[in-house]
């Protein structure tokens, strides 16, 4: 039932997004591909290791070398098979911030398409709404990492990370009301790394301190 109505919230979530989203997604190709598509969270025992050690090994994740070829040629095959796969996305993200590429070489299609044939996969997954939130909020298009964060939180509200990174957006946008919720519910539920805490409570300080006259 839980699956269900995360699912429901998923949808009706694309829907609003409207004809931006959509333009985006016509470009992106279609799903279907001769391995899979696979869903990532039904991996189990031994998961996906055929499309992993030959494509998605510790060298192409740390972004070294790719396998058969170009880097991002073999991060391609791994999320064609497997679209949802978070770190393969998180790495094609970040290879293409490194090399400042929005195309990479080696790749069927954009970097951000691969976060938006996920969504169209798997659109009750909050980890690639997460992924895509992080690799839009490094592009500097806050508003928009926002809106992947916020989906996220709806589709997995007890997300610490998720939380926390929705609560580090609204800190960028001095939107210290919302910052501070999202940070209390990441810290409530055992978030580590203090550095939110410590810049609302900056905040916090210097709206204490007098004012010059």
């Amino acid at each position: 039932m839980k699956k269900n109505v995360s699912y429901a919230i998923a949808c009706a979530l694309l829907v609003l997004a409207g004809p931006v989203f959509a333009a985006k997604a016509n470009y992106c190709g279609e799903l279907k591909n001769h391995y899979g598509p696979f869903d990532f969270r039904t991996r189990g025992p031994g998961g996906f290791d055929l499309v992993e050690d030959a494509h998605f090994t510790a060298d192409v994740e740390k972004g070294i070398r790719g396998v058969s070829g170009l880097i991002a040629g073999d991060i391609d095959y791994t999320l064609r098979a497997i679209p949802n796969h978070p770190r393969a996305l998180e790495t094609m993200g970040r290879i293409s911030l490194r090399d400042k590429s929005l195309h990479m070489p080696g790749a069927r299609f954009p970097t951000e398409c691969y976060f938006i044939r996920a969504i169209r996969f798997t659109p009750d997954d909050p980890l690639v709404r997460a992924v895509y939130g992080n690799y839009l909020a490094s592009l500097g298009r806050t508003k928009e990492a926002i809106a992947m964060f916020e989906t996220g939180v709806e589709l997995a509200p007890e997300n610490a990370t998720i939380n926390y990174n929705l609560g580090l957006q609204y800190m960028k946008t001095k939107q210290y009301d919302k910052a501070a919720q999202y940070a209390d519910k990441a810290y409530a539920l055992g978030f580590p790394l203090p550095g939110l805490r410590n810049r609302l409570a900056q905040v916090r300080q210097g709206s204490n301190e007098p004012k010059p006259k």
